[in-house]
């Protein structure tokens, strides 16, 4: 086995694509070729992580938290990160990371979160835009099936809970092959005429190029149409956020409890107490106060969040309650999203959660 397949086997779910433009997930040391001997799962990589990799012969390092976030000047181990990258170098360690994309991607960080609190009919808060292309190509009628499904197998037509949508006019094309060409009907130097299949479906941008692959392919034209147009529709398959109810509505000093609980905290930040019940809620693991307004605009009693400024809790007034759970605490779940999507396909790969405590706040 290869880094590359355990790679893909995260992308899968969490597509490189899908992170921020100011993040830098992905491979960031080593070899995407080598054979990988054994995977350690962080959130952060430190010099503790690394020496634990070491010992226990693991020789990649899977993280939340990228750790080459910044660009390089120099490589002199005048702090952690370059110490980090010069050991993971010296010992031949790839180190991953699969940051904002696992944030946005549909079952990664918030809809774990969302799973801790059994929140019901979950939904992303804030769908990413500008995301969607209208997808538009012919087909001869006796065609149109199976060009459809090789569309729809590379990522083509999923709306929501729908999946094979797809709309469909028939009509007729004409065309002339010239000189050279290798028509799949009609005759060279002949106008001809063929009962085709108009199909418009929807892709995510980033299945573009797969989709096109899939067209090529199965199509029968030597020079398929289509067309790809930008539309204005949120992508509500991805994006930030995620709002959800309750099981039971709870009052809102309960509901704070239940979040020390479930994510073990010695304290919680909140803003004041309404003496309003809980039902619906919205959260953001990491630091997503900046989506405070659209869970007061959604309607949500309650915004869960990892970090917050102090103006934050000034902000949510009587609109909601705002509870901070700590950056690290709301992230801490990506071990197991690691783990579970890795196992899965792997049974029997070397796999270890890392045992230390990278938080650095700390609490007294």
């Amino acid at each position: 086995m290869r880094v590359k397949d355990i790679i893909q086997v995260i992308e899968q779910l969490a597509p490189l694509p899908l992170q921020e433009e100011y993040d830098n997930s992905g491979l960031q040391v080593g070899d995407p070729n080598r054979e990988v001997t054994g995977a350690l799962l962080a959130i952060d990589v430190t010099e503790n992580v690394m020496e634990e990799a070491i010992s226990l012969g693991c020789n990649l390092v899977i993280s939340h938290h990228p750790l080459a976030f910044r660009p390089f000047r120099s490589l002199t181990g005048k702090n952690y990160v370059e110490r980090c990258m010069m050991k993971a170098i010296k010992h031949d360690i790839a180190v991953y990371a699969a940051h904002t994309n696992l944030d946005n991607a549909w079952d990664g960080v918030n809809f774990k979160l969302a799973e801790m609190l059994e929140l019901q009919n979950v939904k992303i808060l804030e769908p990413r835009k500008q995301a969607l292309l209208k997808f538009v190509t012919t087909a001869p009628v006796q065609h149109a099936e199976s060009v459809r499904n090789a569309l729809f197998n590379a990522g083509a037509g999923h709306i929501g809970n729908y999946d094979s949508c797809s709309y469909n006019l028939t009509g007729e094309g004409t065309f002339r092959a010239k000189d050279g060409a290798n028509p799949h009907v009609g005759e060279v130097n002949e106008l001809h005429h063929e009962s085709e299949v108009r199909i418009e479906t929807v892709i995510p941008v980033m299945k573009k190029e797969e989709v096109l692959r899939a067209l090529l392919a199965v199509h029968p034209y030597e020079e398929p149409v289509f067309d790809l147009y930008p539309i204005a529709n949120e992508w509500p398959r991805s994006g930030s956020g995620i709002v959800g109810v309750l099981p039971e509505p709870m009052p809102e000093q309960e509901f704070l409890y239940l979040l020390k609980d479930l994510f073990n905290l010695p304290t919680i930040q909140h803003s004041k107490i309404r003496g309003k019940e809980i039902r619906d809620v919205a959260l953001c693991g990491g630091a997503g106060a900046f989506l405070m307004a659209k869970a007061a605009a959604y309607g949500a009693d309650a915004f869960v969040t990892g970090e917050a400024k102090y103006n934050d809790f000034l902000d949510a007034e009587d609109r909601l309650l705002l509870a901070v759970v700590g950056h690290y605490e709301s992230e801490i779940c990506t071990k197991e999203i690691f783990f579970d999507l890795i196992s899965k396909k792997f049974p029997t790969f070397a796999l270890h959660k890392s045992a230390f405590d990278s938080n650095p706040v700390k609490y007294l």
